[in-house]
């Protein structure tokens, strides 16, 4: 018990002790298939795919990636926006043996050419739409890429959504070439089904390359092993005993190429046999339709998303009483957030911890017993937390002192694809280090304090930014705002604000500091605040700094103020 604290205050229906057998992902759907096979798994803005139809598409998916040569450890990638090619595709890849590679439509040229060439990525799934085709055409046959599989909205669209999309959304769709170097999705499910099975090591076997670390450097390939992601579905779904198997409704609207979605979204449903209402982008109005009228369940949330809810204008008009659980995760829920949102809509939400390489969710708060505000709670079942020094990654602190957080379990994952020198950086002693700075309590739960590489440096001080972000929410005219260092002649570093205020709010640079006086130590103080119309997300809608950090460094550069 004193090496893990927090089994004293564990929820009472969660076992720690986790012992489930791992297996390969693809036993997911089998076992969703031979349950649920006539129940719904995919709505996708209108159009229904039973567990079922899923199944037998997938299987054919697996045959036809077979025919363009796909054997045990080729590299296929999936460059999408969420559709039902996405999990077809998912499915059929490890069903013939092959490992995902999962791309960010945002990715530049530049960027999805360097993830090509370093996962050795041969057969690429991507859609016929501006957007996306171009930039993988452009690097066919320019990198070790050799095949184009394209897929097509509108054949997974109700007939009418289908046909409004060929009308208005015309000059989104581009010509595709017809050589034997394309393959039009439907042709490759064009098939009966019968692949060869595979013989998978579900605890070897790399399932998913999933790129991380973008923000910090060139983005490496996290290898996560079939056992990795299905037991953390496993685990997960531990945490929730009051799941309604069969019965559940989850949105969709998280991108299902991030680890979160991935795993939470499409394969979490899987095991569980519930109906994911599936967005091909976030579209605030639809997402509030289908909560109060379609009955959602589940929101698996990044904090923006649940911030853009509250400040609805016509909130009052949707009724969000059906949502029973709200999982946050992504970036740190502000404390104002969460009660605001658990008012309007009286469900609970869940702040979920985790990164990449931990596929990728580590720690969940409990839905019942203790619950302590600004933790990310407790490890899920079979999870170790430890506190180590920054400095000498060796050394475990004890209970209450400020150190790197680590993780170990079963979904930790096997290392970064040919980078073994970041691998063995990051895996020491069998510990994830995860780059957060944090302190766990007596009670076993874990606080985070922000992030390693995010740590300002203001006269030999630590500052860190999110103490700062959480000082400057609880000013009731903010709504969004990100804190970067940025260099001082004087203090090495100091902190600076950007912030975006709520809709008719107006504050001063002075005033704002004035609130902030009793909140903050002198050297938190922000130097510099700067108010914007928006700030700059990723693809799952967290803020990020990466953007604000480029521009400051610009500015300097060009010499500007």
């Amino acid at each position: 018990m004193a090496d893990r604290p927090w089994l004293q205050h564990y929820p009472q229906d969660v076992d720690w002790n986790f012992a489930v057998k791992p297996a390969p992902i693809p036993c997911l759907l089998d076992e969703a298939a031979a349950e649920f096979g006539a129940l719904p798994y995919i709505d996708f803005l209108g159009r229904r795919f039973t567990y079922g139809e899923i199944d037998a598409m997938a299987s054919r998916a697996a045959r036809g990636f077979q025919a363009l040569g796909v054997k045990k450890g080729a590299k296929v990638g999936l460059f999408l926006s969420n559709c039902p090619q996405f999990i077809i595709a998912f499915f059929g890849i490890l069903r013939a043996g092959g490992t995902v590679v999962n791309y960010s439509p945002l990715y530049s040229e530049q960027e999805l050419q360097h993830q090509i060439e370093d996962s050795e990525t041969e057969i690429m799934v991507t859609l016929n739409t501006a957007t996306l085709y171009p930039k993988m055409a452009a690097l066919l046959g320019k990198t070790c890429l050799r095949h184009l599989v394209i897929a097509n909205l509108p054949e997974v669209l109700p007939f009418v959504a289908g046909l409004g999309f060929r009308l208005f959304y015309r000059r989104d769709v581009v010509p595709v070439a017809g050589d034997d170097r394309h393959t039009r999705f439907a042709g490759l499910l064009d098939n009966d089904g019968a692949y060869a099975p595979v013989d998978v090591d579900p605890v070897r076997d790399v399932a998913v390359l999933q790129y991380t670390g973008g923000t910090t450097g060139v983005p490496k390939g996290a290898m996560l092993s079939h056992a990795n992601i299905y037991l953390n579905v496993r685990q997960a779904a531990l945490w929730d005993p009051e799941t309604r198997r069969g019965a559940e409704k989850v949105i969709g609207v998280l991108p299902l190429f991030h680890a979160f979605a991935m795993t939470g979204t499409m394969l979490g449903s899987a095991a569980t046999g519930a109906e994911v209402l599936l967005y091909p982008r976030f579209d605030l109005d639809r997402l509030l339709k289908d909560i109060s009228c379609k009955k959602a369940t589940i929101l698996p949330a990044v904090p923006t998303m649940l911030m853009a809810i509250i400040h609805h204008p016509h909130l009052q008009k949707y009724d969000l009483s059906s949502l029973r659980r709200v999982v946050s995760g992504g970036a740190p829920l502000p404390g104002e957030t969460k009660a605001r949102f658990e008012a309007l809509s009286g469900s609970i939400i869940t702040e979920g911890y985790g990164l990449t390489e931990a596929s990728p969710t580590a720690s969940v708060s409990p839905l019942q017993g203790l619950h302590k505000e600004g933790s990310i709670g407790l490890p899920l079942p079979g999870t170790e937390i430890a506190i180590v020094d920054a400095e000498d990654s060796h050394r475990h602190l004890p209970l209450g002192e400020k150190g790197e957080i680590a993780v170990r379990g079963p979904q930790v994952m096997l290392g970064y694809w040919h980078n073994p020198e970041a691998t063995a950086k990051t895996i020491v002693d069998g510990w994830l280090l995860t780059g957060d700075i944090g302190y766990m309590d007596k009670d076993g739960f874990t606080f985070i304090v922000d992030r390693k590489k995010d740590m300002i440096l203001v006269s030999g001080f630590n500052v860190y930014p999110r103490t700062v972000e959480e000082a400057v929410y609880q000013h009731p005219a903010v709504r969004e705002v990100t804190v970067i260092g940025i260099p001082d002649p004087y203090h090495g570093e100091t902190p600076k604000a950007f912030v975006v205020l709520k809709d008719g709010e107006s504050l001063s640079p002075g005033a704002l500091r004035d609130f902030l006086k009793k909140r903050l130590g002198r050297h938190e103080m922000p130097s510099a605040i700067e108010f914007r119309q928006d700030l700059p997300k990723t693809m799952i809608g967290k803020l990020s700094k990466k953007e604000l950090v480029a521009e400051e460094k610009a500015r300097r550069d060009t010499g500007g103020e």
